[in-house]
């Protein structure tokens, strides 16, 4: 780890956003690695994932949803920084919580809204790069929810997809532990907070410093729709990661944390 002026240890708190249907799980290799290079990590399960109790089909809103890591970041000390890394569809909780508290954040093959544009903006996107059955052995489902009047969705990785298109390049004991521990995750079809044009500002979310971390080798977003996400957030800053699949915690996490402490000592 990197010393301050007079050899003292500089010392980080990285909050981390696991992607869809998984958990702070996902984190366990890169959040070893910060801490026991002497960091704060606090990795976190939003609502109905990972360890957190409930069912996708109970959580009402995207910001109920992304409101373990709203409220993780309200509760910060006066003053203290945090380094907000997200992955997959958790940029878009990071977006959110950006918003509300503008501070530094890294998109590690993660989604990035754009200032001024919805959240699922970057879903209608995506949609039109992929093509029938991209998806594969993916299940989504349609329950009553909470609202009868209102269809609840729900998606689920299936394992093939997970094979061939996430974890391709990961330890195939992590897509075994992944495969036992995903659940169910929500899609928040027509939510405010997902739809609304001006859940996002220029003057708060636009303003954050920013990193993309480019999984080369993805199979999921392509390396050009990473870059595309981030060319609409002017000033983000892009470092590649050679040999990472969708899952960079497992499939570089050691290159990965690496890179999460040098944006680290360089934005704070």
């Amino acid at each position: 780890m990197e010393s301050a002026a007079g050899g003292e240890l500089r010392r980080h708190r990285f909050v981390l956003v696991h992607g869809v249907c998984h958990g702070a799980w996902s984190w366990y290799r890169v959040a070893t690695a910060l801490r026991s290079a002497g960091h704060r990590v606090d990795a976190l399960d939003m609502a109905a994932c990972g360890a957190r109790p409930g069912r996708a089909e109970e959580v009402g809103s995207f910001e109920e949803y992304s409101r373990p890591l709203l409220d993780a970041l309200a509760a910060l000390p006066t003053g203290e920084k945090a380094v907000l890394v997200g992955h997959i569809y958790g940029g878009q909780s990071l977006a959110l919580a950006m918003q509300a508290h503008p501070d530094r954040a890294a998109f590690a093959s993660a989604a990035m809204p754009a200032a001024g544009k919805p959240l699922k903006f970057v879903s209608e996107q995506f949609a039109q790069e992929r093509g029938p059955g991209f998806f594969m052995d993916s299940v989504i489902e349609t329950t009553s929810g909470d609202d009868p009047q209102r269809p609840c969705k729900t998606f689920l990785l299936g394992p093939e997809y997970m094979a061939q298109r996430l974890y391709q390049l990961s330890p195939p004991e992590d897509l075994t532990l992944a495969t036992m521990l995903v659940r169910p995750s929500r899609q928040f079809v027509d939510d405010a907070a997902m739809s609304g044009e001006g859940v996002l500002t220029a003057e708060r979310y636009g303003a954050v410093s920013r990193v993309y971390v480019l999984a080369e080798e993805d199979a999921s977003w392509s390396p050009e729709f990473q870059l595309r996400m981030a060319s609409w957030n002017p000033g983000t800053e892009v470092r590649g990661l050679q040999g990472a699949d969708h899952m960079p915690m497992f499939s570089k996490p050691r290159e990965l944390s690496d890179l999460l402490l040098e944006i680290a000592n360089k934005y704070t």
